[in-house]
């Protein structure tokens, strides 16, 4: 029995929906953080808590989440976290003290953190090879879309009374949107594309992926046994060089380079957001749709490539000019420190980094509220930038140097777009491919858990790395780790277009490193499509 009509629009809704959801929640806290400052009076602390505890539920899904996923099913774990984040949406918009908001945000990231793990492995096992690329890439597209979402409500709603709380609760829309299009699909694979993979015959005997489980441990993913080591190394080394790069730390600069060029005040800010979040959309769309035409390999080298030579670029140009203006915490516990911007929508904030910018709906003036070092980490696939916004007064560039301004700006729209269609959305898909199916779920949220706490590390050494050798060469350092990552790719990586999930387990069973994975293996074994009848 093949897919039937239904299933792949569904799929689509599933994986779009639920990066909509992940999205928004990651960026509502932009609109949300000032009126909650004002109503709960909380200190440069307490704002520091709040953020960040959506990164705690976060990371503990990546800790358990894998074996919910393995155990209960993908389906069920989707299901189950749709319920967790109505749960922390109720709690929050109920919410009358702080604790009670710490609660509801860790239960939103534990939430969110979980469902992005099932939905990509659930709709990778229920498509197709030739429709897989698209459908989990769309998992990415949805977050870009939902965070640029969250800007225009949280400034829709920054002027009403409790605003915040409406906030908070809209995000339960894409999850029961979710959820209704997940009771018209199967628990799994069986009965669809996925479960008709071409299966190789050797001595005349023939297996079924799925049909001959194997049993394997989380200690499996460390030894050289089917190929499990070779994969473990490329899952790792996907997100910790995604994260090594320095993406979260380059953005932190977006606005003062939109500064540099002339653009002042309110301006720079809403380029900063609104222009590099349209950027990451755009280019997000275009890797769905190369990533089964191209396949997973070319999206990969020539995005990092390019991350590479425009990273360095603006490495380069801070030589000459000055772009760093560090933060500093202006701690305020009841009061708020007013910014002479004019009418400037309440944008997101790259929560990995301090300087956050919000709206005072009533005056239509953005309030600055920054924490002293970045301890707010999120997942990589959060596209809004930190506006570093230092004082009140706008900055203005040396003439002789607009030049040099000007090309660290397209060296910066060069470096966004070049990370949102090579590692922001395939990373996650040749996680959801290279893995047995019996631990793919405790296999993926173990890659997870590293992508989060290489995050945390990166975001909290970046002060640390600027003071002991300076802007310019951090950033030429993560050009370098750029250049290492070109290399991982090259030599480690292998390419999954166009393959079955069955020929992606048979490519790493043959080999016991997957070294120059660049062509795809043809071993000269036969393949046969098995007919599966329905009672299967």
């Amino acid at each position: 029995m093949g897919l039937g009509p239904t299933v792949l629009p569904l799929c689509a809704s599933v994986s779009l929906l639920g990066g909509l959801t992940f999205g928004y929640e990651l960026a509502v806290i932009s609109g949300a953080l000032l009126p909650l400052q004002l109503d709960f009076g909380l200190s440069c602390l307490e704002q520091e808590l709040l953020v960040g505890s959506l990164l705690l539920g976060a990371f503990l899904a990546s800790l358990v989440g894998g074996f919910l996923i393995d155990c209960y099913g993908r389906r069920r774990a989707i299901l189950g976290s749709n319920v967790v984040l109505l749960a922390g949406s109720l709690i929050l918009g109920l919410a009358g003290s702080l604790p009670w908001l710490l609660l509801g945000r860790s239960s939103v990231g534990f939430a969110i953190s979980l469902s992005s793990m099932a939905c990509c492995i659930y709709v990778s096992e229920l498509v197709g090879p030739r429709q897989r690329g698209v459908l989990v890439s769309l998992y990415e597209v949805g977050i870009t879309v939902g965070i640029l979402f969250s800007y225009g409500l949280n400034y829709v709603l920054a002027g009403r009374p409790w605003g915040w709380r409406h906030m908070f609760g809209w995000a339960a829309a894409p999850a029961l949107l979710q959820s209704l299009s997940l009771f018209f699909l199967p628990a799994g694979a069986e009965g669809t594309a996925a479960r008709q993979d071409l299966i190789p015959l050797q001595g005349g005997e023939t297996s079924k992926l799925g049909l001959v489980k194997a049993q394997y441990t989380f200690l499996d993913l460390f030894r050289a046994q089917d190929g499990m080591w070779s994969r473990t190394v490329v899952g790792l080394g996907l997100v910790l060089f995604q994260q090594l790069t320095g993406q979260p730390n380059v953005l932190y600069y977006a606005s003062t380079i939109f500064r540099s060029v002339g653009f002042h005040g309110g301006s720079s800010a809403v380029l900063a957001s609104v222009g590099l979040g349209t950027v990451k959309v755009v280019a997000t769309l275009i890797a769905t749709g190369l990533v089964d035409r191209v396949g997973r390999r070319a999206l990969l080298l020539s995005g990092c490539a390019l991350m590479a030579l425009s990273v360095s670029g603006i490495g380069l140009v801070s030589f000459a000019v000055s772009l760093d203006s560090g933060p500093s915490c202006l701690a305020t516990s009841n009061t708020s420190q007013q910014v002479d911007l004019p009418q400037t929508p309440g944008l997101l904030v790259r929560t990995s980094l301090p300087p956050v910018l919000h709206t005072s709906g009533d005056q239509g003036q953005p309030v600055r509220s920054v924490t002293e070092r970045p301890i707010h980490p999120v997942i990589t696939a959060s596209l809004g930038p930190a506006l570093n916004i230092d004082s009140s007064v706008p900055t203005s560039p040396i003439p002789e140097h607009t030049l040099l301004c000007w090309s660290a700006l397209v060296c910066m729209m060069v470096y966004v777009s070049a990370f949102s269609f090579g590692f922001g959305p395939v990373t996650w898909l040749v996680l959801s491919e290279i893995y047995p199916v019996e631990i793919r779920g405790r296999a993926f949220a173990f890659c997870s858990s590293f992508n989060w706490a290489a995050n945390l590390f990166i975001s909290l050494s970046f002060l640390d790395l600027i003071g002991a050798i300076g802007l310019a060469w951090t950033f030429l350092l993560y050009g370098l780790t750029a250049v290492l990552g070109l290399a991982f790719i090259y030599l480690l990586v292998p390419e999954t277009k166009g393959q079955s999930l069955a020929e992606i387990e048979q490519q790493f069973q043959m080999r016991r490193f997957p070294l120059s994975f660049g062509h795809r293996q043809h071993s000269g074994i036969q393949y046969r499509r098995l007919e599966v009848s329905s009672a299967s």
